[in-house]
């Protein structure tokens, strides 16, 4: 994957589609203060560069999914294998290798707990080379990697024009029509609604109403998936971190004020805050270390693991026989 360099457009432009990956390229480019078509043009270029790419899933909460980050070791020739095994699942995603090979994280979005112990009680056990296994439901969401901060560079103007209103009332259920859907925009958050109508064998009208009720009742949501490495923050690195429970919350909220934050929950487990960061070099992450970590209170220890690759990132819909 190239790196970029980006201008102010292309910063713009990332942080308008982290608030909105289906904006319109004109809105874009209103906000923004260039044609649409300049736009569209660095959208393409990002896209074609690996750099980003807009997803629409459904929300995890609404479907009575529950999420769990797992951390595994094998033995040291059977990393990537598993690691790209978990990557093949369709309720897996963030599928990083760490370390020196020997050790991967994930996560899982179960659907109840049968799948969930499909996995960790049946399939994982049986995997000889797997030599540890430790799961962590994850508690509460700090921050997301669709929400960056990194990049954040838009006026509290600019970004009321493109934050789309919140959701209302309750969700509404997929249905089984949907999926056609929602698979396609899995895949592309951004296509077009003929290329919906196509998949879906929906008129256009009936493809813009069906998306627009599941938005509009928090559903369906989009994500922007962006490359750190594509950016320049080649040192991306997994923390577990304990931290005392009175101080839980406030080292939480303090870790995901951090730019260099891109994810932060609080999980069960050993450790209860795990979170990715992402920093430009090995000299920036240990500065990030002795200053930002530092400075919260209650963490009373913490593990990192660099991450060698990426094998996965956003979650995509299993194939449909």
């Amino acid at each position: 994957m190239e790196t970029v360099t980006l201008d102010d457009v292309d910063r713009g432009l990332l942080h308008g589609l982290q608030l909105d990956g289906r904006a319109p390229m004109r809105t874009l480019g209103e906000v923004l203060g260039v044609s649409e078509n300049t736009v569209a043009r660095r959208y393409r270029r990002l896209r074609t560069a690996g750099v980003l790419r807009v997803t629409g899933a459904v929300n995890g909460g609404e479907a009575g999914y529950t999420s769990w980050t797992l951390r595994l070791r094998t033995t040291p020739d059977a990393g990537a294998t598993v690691a790209d095994a978990l990557a093949d699942r369709a309720d897996v995603s963030w599928v990083h290798l760490l370390s020196g090979g020997t050790e991967i994280s994930c996560t899982v979005h179960a659907p109840g707990s049968a799948g969930r112990d499909d996995l960790l009680l049946r399939k994982l056990p049986r995997a000889s080379r797997v030599t540890a296994v430790s799961a962590h439901e994850l508690l509460h969401t700090f921050a997301l990697p669709d929400s960056w901060g990194g990049l954040h560079c838009l006026s509290p103007g600019q970004i009321a024009r493109l934050r789309p209103p919140p959701p209302e009332g309750a969700g509404v259920p997929p249905e089984p029509a949907d999926r056609p859907l929602l698979d396609a925009l899995a895949h592309d958050g951004r296509a077009s609604y003929t290329t919906l109508a196509k998949v879906t064998g929906w008129a256009d009208s009936t493809v813009r109403r069906r998306m627009e009720v599941l938005r509009r009742h928090g559903t369906l949501t989009y994500h922007l998936d962006l490359s750190p490495a594509g950016l320049g923050f080649h040192s991306e690195t997994r923390l577990w971190l304990t931290v005392s429970p009175a101080h839980l919350a406030e080292a939480g909220a303090a870790l995901a004020s951090h730019p260099e934050t891109s994810f932060a929950v609080a999980t069960t487990g050993s450790t209860n805050l795990t979170a990715m960061v992402n920093c430009r070099d090995a000299r920036d992450f240990y500065r990030y270390l002795t200053d930002r970590i530092a400075g919260i209170r209650g963490v009373q220890t913490l593990e990192s693991a660099p991450v060698i690759r990426t094998v996965k990132r956003l979650r995509r819909p299993a194939a449909r026989p």
